[in-house]
């Protein structure tokens, strides 16, 4: 049986450290902390929550096969989200029929009224097919930028692309988010 270690408050490239040496419970509390961020990416590349999944544990099993490839210096978080990220977009290029099921609208804290509803609903439908009518590049770039708080520059490592090309992908991801969306303005 092998003791426990206790993982919470150490660094990521220690973890990654210790996952390298073959420490499971290392890596697995790597995956702990990026689970969430990396489901967020993958299905906003993906729009369906199934395949995101399965993009996600791809990325992730992709990266244990690479960890000797991590570089510790920089930060764990962005080199695991671009592993994900492009394991997202593979399984997108991979994928021969278009497959899109609706997600579930979000619960405010406060009961709405069934117009609201109704309304919000509609509004998370138009946001989905704009970001679907995205390129792909793009709605990885504003997805990192604007929902995942990244900086031009790990969205630019995050995606193999100049720092300035992130800049142009957030900007026209921006741009046609907001005229596709512009009805919806005054809402």
């Amino acid at each position: 049986m092998r003791p426990t270690v206790r993982t919470s408050g150490v660094q990521d490239a220690e973890l990654a450290k210790r996952a390298q040496r073959g420490d499971r419970d290392a890596f697995g509390e790597l995956v702990v902390r990026y689970a969430g961020q990396a489901r967020r990416v993958a299905r906003a590349i993906l729009a369906s929550p199934d395949d995101a999944d399965d993009a996600a544990q791809d990325g992730f099993l992709a990266a244990l096969r690479h960890l000797d490839r991590y570089d510790p210096v920089r930060p764990f978080g962005p080199w695991l989200i671009r592993i994900v990220a492009n394991a997202a977009m593979d399984r997108r290029r991979r994928r021969r029929v278009r497959q899109t099921e609706a997600l579930s609208p979000v619960t405010p804290s406060v009961d709405p009224g069934p117009a609201q509803v109704t309304d919000r609903r509609a509004f998370h439908a138009a946001l989905r097919a704009a970001l679907e009518r995205l390129p792909e590049r793009q709605r990885a770039a504003v997805v990192l930028f604007d929902v995942e708080g990244y900086s031009h520059r790990e969205v630019a490592r995050m995606l193999d692309v100049p720092e300035g090309t992130a800049r142009s992908d957030v900007f026209h991801a921006r741009r046609a988010l907001r005229k596709v969306l512009a009805a919806w303005r005054e809402w």
